[in-house]
């Protein structure tokens, strides 16, 4: 009994198992930049805070973020680093305190990166 074969032939491509895809449309710096939102937001703890200064138009002092999580201030301040450093919040010092806000144009910018990343 004859079996069928799915190899394409391979003249009908140039050699190759199939066509080539097309390249990426992102840029490397722009791909390293979206990575670098997508890893800070990799965290639950960090995805909660943001959430929670999401919901404030006022900065919120770190004294009250910590509040509402079951972790210690310098690790809350260790989250807070990481949402700073990717541009999602923005600090600012008053008195001894440090406040922090959602960088709403940041947020904004979010879901066209993710529209560029899937090119829909």
């Amino acid at each position: 009994m004859a079996t069928a074969t799915l190899e394409r032939p391979k003249a009908a491509t140039g050699g190759r198992c199939c066509p080539p895809a097309a390249g990426p449309a992102l840029a490397e710096d722009e791909a390293a930049a979206y990575a670098g939102w997508f890893k800070a937001l990799a965290d639950p703890t960090r995805i909660r805070i943001l959430n929670l200064l999401a919901q404030s138009e006022d900065a919120v002092c770190v004294c009250d973020i910590v509040d509402h999580f079951p972790l210690g201030q310098p690790t809350i301040s260790h989250h807070l680093k990481i949402l700073r450093d990717v541009r999602f919040v923005v600090a600012e010092r008053r008195g001894t305190y440090m406040h922090y806000r959602v960088n709403r144009a940041c947020l904004e910018e979010f879901p066209d990166a993710a529209r560029r990343i899937l090119n829909v």
